[in-house]
Order: structure tokens, then C-alpha cells, then sequence
């Protein structure tokens, strides 16, 4: 167990669609504590299956689960290294798009009546503020990730790229997937909710309310950029592995990706 001080706690200036979790930065670590239900396991789970995908390890950020002491009080949550380093600034696409502009760029996004046209608006736009190439395939593993993993939280305010200090911009890994596989048991996932009525329930944010839009309009514009290897065993050993959070959220988990594996078998590589 952790314990983290109020001096390290990270204000946030995004704030979720869920609300803000409790985030702390201490000695190059970043800390997240659960806010709706088991954010600190989904955010382990993905980027640990990630692993097993034809993405590098720069591509996303690895997190662990992790026990946290804040204020006399107990959590369980997650860890992460910094991608960002001392001088790195993270930058949404909404903060960017909104200080060249003085407009939200989500409302312009879906001004447009076409997923493919809110897709390239999207791309074009970030490619011109950024300088960035090829941030069209970087949406297409995004939100194939999303859908995959049925994170219903990423809106433009949770996509974002890294300034350097040379003022030069860059994709950044990716990362914040706690509001994935579920994790929302508070209020709109309860534990004991229809798992597949609940799936059948959420929806993208991004560049459409159906993730199978997203998917498919990405794929149409820059092709199939990402395709998983790992097995119903591989699930069942990322699941054991993780020491803290209860049999009964791990089996959750994996009756979830079981059934978004039999659903997108496309997205895996044949032996």
C-alpha cells in the first residue's frame, strides 16, 4: 500500500463525463484511486492485454493495480510511470482546437452528418493545428481499443497530444481506459446488472454513439491498424495475476471480453 499526500494530488483541469477521480503525481509516478467502481483493474486489464497486440510498448502506458492510503481513508486503484517527463505538456484536442478557434471542437465534429466526415474533419484538423502526420491510424487503434474494450469515455476532452520542449507536438500513448470493460458499478453498471444487457447499453462519445460506427468509419478511411493475439487463457493469467480486487469483479471482466472476443474474432491474428 501507498500512501499519497495532499501536496501531490493533481487538480485537474479535463474533467470526465463520470466526474474526476482522485489522481496524484509523486516521485514520477502517477496515481489514480477509484471514483465509480474498478477503474485501477480495468485500467490494468487493457493496457496488460495491449501487450499482446501488434502495438510496441511505447504505444500505450502499462498500469498496475495498486492499494492507496489518502486522508485516512483506503482505495484501490492504479499506477502508472510519467510519459509526459519534466518538461512535457499534455494537451487536449478540445484545449487545442479551442484556442486556435475560440469554438468547441466536439460541437464542430458533429455539425457534420457523416461518421467518415466527422472522422477526416478530426484527423485534417490535428494534422493542421499539431504538424503531426498519421493521426488518422493513431484514431483507428484508439478507437478500436475503445470498442473493443467498450470504454465509453472518450470524448475530445480525453484525447490528447504532447507539446515538448521544443514546442513540437507529438501523439501520446494511449491510455485512460478506466471507464472501459464496465467499471461503472455506482450508477450504470451495477454488479448485479444483466452483463449482456449492459453491454448492449453503452455507447461511444467520440465520433459517434456506436462504437461499431467508429470502428467501421476509421477502418473505411485508413484501414485495420490494430489486431489482438492473446487468448481466453491470457485473459484468465492477467486476471489471476492481479493481487487486489475480488474474484467476483475478475470474473466480470472476463465474461466481458470473452464475449467482445467472439465478437470481433476479425480483430485477431491468425496462428
Amino acid at each position: 500500500m501507498i500512501e499519497l499526500l495532499s501536496k501531490n494530488l493533481y487538480i485537474q483541469e479535463r474533467q470526465s463525463s463520470k466526474g474526476n477521480q482522485l489522481k496524484w503525481k509523486q516521485d514520477g509516478i502517477w496515481y489514480k484511486a477509484d471514483y465509480t467502481g474498478y477503474e485501477g483493474i480495468s485500467e490494468y486489464v487493457v493496457s496488460r492485454l495491449m501487450t499482446l497486440s501488434n502495438l510496441h510498448t511505447e504505444e500505450f502506458v502499462l498500469y498496475e493495480t495498486e492499494q492507496i492510503h489518502y486522508k485516512n481513508k483506503d482505495y484501490l486503484g492504479c499506477k502508472s510511470r510519467d510519459f509526459l517527463g519534466e518538461s512535457g505538456q499534455l494537451i487536449t484536442l478540445e484545449r487545442l482546437y479551442r484556442k486556435q478557434y475560440g469554438s468547441s471542437f466536439y460541437e464542430e465534429v458533429y455539425h457534420l452528418s457523416s461518421v467518415e466526415d466527422r472522422a477526416k474533419f478530426l484527423v485534417d484538423t490535428v494534422e493542421k493545428l499539431t504538424g503531426i502526420s498519421g493521426f488518422g491510424e493513431y484514431l483507428c487503434k484508439l478507437l478500436t481499443i475503445d470498442g473493443f474494450f467498450l470504454n465509453e469515455d472518450r470524448h475530445l476532452h480525453n484525447i490528447a497530444v504532447v507539446l515538448d520542449k521544443n514546442r513540437q507536438y507529438r501523439v501520446c500513448p494511449f491510455f485512460d481506459q478506466g471507464a472501459a470493460l464496465l467499471s461503472d458499478t455506482s450508477l450504470d453498471y451495477p454488479m448485479d446488472g444483466d452483463i449482456y444487457e449492459m453491454m448492449d447499453s453503452v455507447h461511444s462519445k467520440t465520433i459517434s454513439q456506436c462504437f461499431e460506427e467508429q470502428m467501421e468509419a476509421v477502418s473505411n478511411l485508413w484501414g485495420d491498424k490494430l489486431r489482438f493475439s492473446f487468448s481466453k487463457s491470457d485473459v484468465r493469467n492477467v486476471l489471476e495475476e492481479e493481487a487486489f480486487y475480488p474474484d467476483v469483479v475478475k470474473k466480470r471482466i472476463e465474461t466481458i471480453i470473452y464475449e467482445q472476443m467472439r465478437k470481433y474474432v476479425y480483430l485477431f491474428e491468425k496462428s
